[in-house]
């Protein structure tokens, strides 16, 4: 999808993709940030199969950089990850709580 994104601030928002990590069917949604940028860090995972994503350029999901954003910020849906994607993406957040829970 295709949103406006906050920066940490909150004073401004990026337009960029985001990837949908949970819709419980309310108003919001908690979403990952997409980078064209290369991964630089143990949560970002590489979209493989980026353009059967929808996406214009080889991207990365940024697991560990979430937003709570309201359905009403997406301007359009862009595509949908493959199965094989969709595992490492959920691989990652697994991997990412894990290491809450454990401190590291």
């Amino acid at each position: 999808m295709l949103v406006a994104f906050p920066f940490a601030s909150a004073a401004e928002a990026k337009r960029r993709p985001g990837l949908v990590l949970l819709d419980t069917g309310d108003a919001d949604l908690v979403v990952a940030r997409v980078t064209s940028q290369t991964a630089r860090d143990a949560f970002d995972i590489q979209i493989v199969e980026w353009q059967k994503a929808g996406l214009l350029l080889p991207s990365v999901a940024r697991v560990h950089k979430l937003a709570t954003l309201e359905k009403s910020l997406v301007e359009r849906r862009l595509g949908t990850l493959t199965t094989d994607d969709w595992a490492n993406v959920l691989s990652k957040v697994k991997q990412l709580w894990a290491s809450i829970e454990t401190g590291s």
